[in-house]
């Protein structure tokens, strides 16, 4: 018999637990950076760092898959990393003694040498100055093994950039303890964009069944930096190899299909979503 599914109201929902349901594909990101690892460096990561990490989900994930997995977890934000203690660590057992989290700037934060480095949710747009950005891409490129790497998610296109807002349902949504979780709303806002500096403002809002509403349950205040972009800075600093990897639409569904392809280029959609992989 299925689970009987949890309620949701906008005083009883946990922003964080929307959010990683909602935005965070963490297994699947965890098995497109180990499996690029292996196949391009013939051994496995074992240490890992995530910046701006949050809820420190994909540091979690990243000692579940191994004994021999160590993860940093960096972050301002003492609530947050607070909640990835109280929440994430108890469930995983054992594995916690290998996360490590780090209220610490990632400018200037001091970590082991590490096999793979992430900035993911478009977390290093933070940085609006170019000047910036590149200290931060050359404090990463120091603290990486010789065959390490780093990866960045950013997302484009005539709708990117631009004022819109994208609402999606959150149909298979679980909780902490695997508990369905009935199905609400997801609204992507882009509330205001300046094409002359690509500064971009952005919000989260949830909404539910019963008609309650978390608004601007997360804000953003970015830089929306280009691919060329990018690459530039990267190259900048040493990285070697830089390449795209970009998802694949569904026409039928109208969203990514999920798989992420190395391309060198492709037609101009009006939203794409991918990574960036710069190698030392």
């Amino acid at each position: 018999m299925a689970k009987k599914k949890r309620a949701l109201t906008a005083c009883t929902a946990d922003r964080h637990v929307l959010y990683e349901n909602a935005v965070q594909g963490i297994e699947g990101q965890i098995d497109f950076l180990t499996r690029i690892f292996r196949r391009r460096r013939g051994r496995a990561a074992r240490a890992f760092r995530e910046d701006f990490c949050g809820t420190a989900g994909l540091s979690c994930e990243w000692v579940k898959r191994s004994p021999g997995n160590h993860a940093w977890g960096v972050d301002l934000d003492k609530a947050t990393l607070n909640w990835c203690r109280d929440h994430h660590l108890p469930r995983i057992g054992d594995a916690a003694a290998r996360v490590h989290l780090l209220q610490e700037d990632v400018l200037s934060v001091r970590t082991p040498v590490m096999d793979i480095t992430c900035a993911f949710n478009f977390s290093f747009n933070i940085f609006k100055d170019r000047m910036v950005l590149r200290d931060y891409f050359a404090a990463v490129y120091d603290t990486l093994a010789d065959d390490g790497m780093l990866f960045l998610d950013e997302f484009g296109g005539s709708e990117g950039h631009g004022v819109i807002k994208d609402k999606r349902k959150i149909k298979d949504a679980v909780d902490l303890d695997g508990t369905p979780l009935e199905t609400y709303n997801y609204v992507w806002d882009q509330a205001a964009y300046n094409p002359l500096t690509h500064e971009i403002k952005c919000h989260i809002h949830f909404s539910f069944k019963d008609g309650s509403r978390i608004s601007r349950a997360f804000t953003y205040d970015w830089r929306l930096w280009t691919i060329p972009e990018l690459r530039d800075l990267l190259a900048e600093v040493g990285f070697r190899h830089i390449d795209v990897y970009l998802e694949g639409w569904d026409d039928d569904r109208d969203e990514g299909d999920g798989v992420f392809r190395r391309r060198t280029q492709f037609d101009g959609w009006e939203a794409w979503y991918g990574y960036v992989l710069a190698e030392k």
